[in-house]
């Protein structure tokens, strides 16, 4: 489990790809030094579990659904990459629950300066729209954040000059493939939804839910 708080900022340093998954590998001096194998790690907020950690690399082995679910079949040597370790009992929630288990690629339509801030536009994977809501929290390469707009499929957000300068966001252009996983809370509410409808136990609906407050 992770927040969405990018802790530090990775390099690729090479991506070997095969039909049955595939092999990682990230300098960051910052984080490997503190991993061992076995552990878990979000890497542009895809939950991986490390496989070697040495000097200032660490390794983790990728399956192929995750190279075909991720941006990582995209990504190109030396591309920056977003870092976050596992939430640990007692640390402060400063996002929302992200799982690290990424739901689909999404692609930057527009990254530009606004005054100090910036705002980032972001077409979402076809099928996920439903779990997009105004103000509601999104993931966009482990970068927790708060949807601002939504129209026609794409999702805007603020970005403040902390969080650009901070991620991987500074480098990214229009066109970019991004990792997106939705509110954890809004597949729940879904799934709990329809397994009322299929028993015929309840006529739940969004317009109930907003009656009653939620």
């Amino acid at each position: 489990m992770f927040t969405g708080i990018v802790e530090h900022l990775g390099a690729l340093e090479s991506l070997e790809r095969r039909p049955e998954g595939g092999r990682l590998v990230v300098r960051a001096p910052e984080v490997a030094r503190s991993l061992a194998a076995g552990q878990s790690i979000a890497v542009n907020g895809c939950c991986l579990t490390v496989i070697e950690a040495r000097d200032e690399i660490f390794a983790a082995e990728l399956s192929g659904e995750t190279l075909e679910r991720t941006s990582f079949g995209e990504l190109k040597g030396g591309a920056s990459v977003n870092l976050e370790r596992p939430l640990t009992a007692g640390k402060e929630i400063g996002g929302h629950f992200v799982q690290g288990h990424v739901d689909g690629v999404g692609h930057v339509t527009r990254l530009a300066p606004q005054g100090q801030n910036w705002w980032l536009s972001v077409r979402v994977p076809e099928g996920l729209g439903r779990y997009v809501a105004m103000k509601g929290s999104i993931a966009v390469d482990g970068i927790s954040l708060t949807v601002a707009a939504w129209k026609d499929g794409v999702a805007e957000m603020a970005i403040i000059p902390y969080t650009y300068a901070h991620t991987n966001l500074q480098g990214m252009t229009v066109g970019d493939p991004v990792n997106v996983e939705c509110d954890i809370l809004a597949k729940y509410a879904e799934r709990l939804m329809e397994s009322r409808k299929a028993a015929g136990a309840s006529r739940l609906t969004i317009e109930k839910l907003v009656e009653e407050g939620f």
